[in-house]
């Protein structure tokens, strides 16, 4: 069956959100369900910058990606920044990540933005592999501090 790329809509929640925890398990985040619900409801807040879009195949969620576009003072244009992408891990290695950010690339040439950038955890080497075949590794590090 071919996979689906589309917007998230308000009857995926539950698959969504099982999604979610998913990827914050692999990044061995605590479980919030105040992070889930505040997310979520970014995701259908059409005031709000975060966008969601979900893979579909055989009438089952098998990934996500959350997204929203971003300011290049450096290059004077905008881009899009992929957060989060996750693929449940019966659908990994079938090209669903890949398709996704393919559809990110198609939104971003549609609306004459520069490119797609995301970062990923040096650990994260499954979808390294994925991500140095379709994208160029930026020469940047990040950074964290913490509000003070």
């Amino acid at each position: 069956m071919p996979v689906v790329i589309r917007p998230v809509t308000a009857r995926d929640r539950e698959r969504w959100s099982i999604l979610f925890r998913g990827y914050r398990d692999f990044y061995e985040l605590e479980p919030d369900q105040a992070v889930l619900d505040t997310v979520w409801g970014w995701l259908l807040d059409d005031a709000h910058e975060l966008q969601g879009l979900v893979a579909e195949q055989d009438e089952r969620l098998v990934a996500l990606a959350h997204w929203r576009r971003f300011s290049r003072p450096s290059r004077g244009g905008s881009a899009i920044f992929l957060d989060d992408l996750f693929t449940a891990d019966d659908a990994r290695g079938r090209g669903v990540g890949r398709t996704l950010i393919a559809h990110l690339q198609e939104i971003a040439a549609r609306e004459g933005l520069l490119e797609v950038r995301w970062i990923t955890a040096e650990t994260n080497v499954d979808a390294q592999r994925l991500y140095d075949r379709i994208a160029q590794r930026a020469p940047f590090l990040t950074y964290v501090a913490p509000a003070s």
